[in-house]
């Protein structure tokens, strides 16, 4: 499994004099199918010591379903809690957990971006406080499903960019003026 925890200032990958602005995941609805594999699997196991209570063996079923239904429920929590994204005073690092063993990385560098936005889903983003945020370059885009807080995220976001696209500009007039 990748180590993605970001402590402090410092992160896996962390380039010299990169600064680490802020780091977010998915909402926590992302992890529905975890919590339905906890829920359907115990209910399912509970149905015979209902239909079949003098049979106390059958009592034992539930607990199995129990197990089953933790062991699905880890497996995405898993992959929700290891998937991160970081944000940089340069780039935005996606790590995304691929099952156990698996990790994906993709950069975007923030003088890149060209265009960033954001969606609610209507009544349930709403009420719940997800939706997603798509980054636009000239390569591709970063599309952020079930993001959480969508609106701050994509704030901080333009802020980023906007410092990065700045502070591209001076590097380049620096260098331009030291070619001259």
């Amino acid at each position: 499994m990748a180590k993605v925890h970001v402590k402090g200032e410092a992160f896996e990958g962390q380039r010299e004099g990169e600064e680490l602005l802020f780091v977010f995941r998915r909402h926590i609805i992302a992890m529905r199918k975890g919590f339905y594999g906890l829920l359907i699997p115990f209910a399912i196991s509970a149905i015979p010591p209902l239909i079949w209570q003098d049979n106390m063996a059958l009592f034992l079923i539930p607990v199995a379903g129990l197990l089953l239904g933790l062991l699905i429920f880890s497996y995405h929590f898993i992959l929700w809690y290891y998937t991160v994204y970081i944000v940089t005073n340069e780039r935005i690092r996606q790590v995304t957990q691929k099952g156990f063993f698996g990790t994906d990385v993709v950069e975007l560098r923030l003088s890149k971006i060209q265009n960033i936005s954001y969606n609610i889903p209507g009544f349930s983003g709403e009420v719940f406080g997800f939706g997603t945020i798509v980054i636009q370059t000239f390569v591709g885009d970063l599309v952020i499903h079930r993001a959480e807080h969508p609106d701050k995220i994509y704030n901080k976001l333009q802020d980023a960019v906007m410092n990065a696209v700045e502070k591209q500009g001076v590097y380049e007039e620096t260098e331009v003026e030291a070619g001259e």
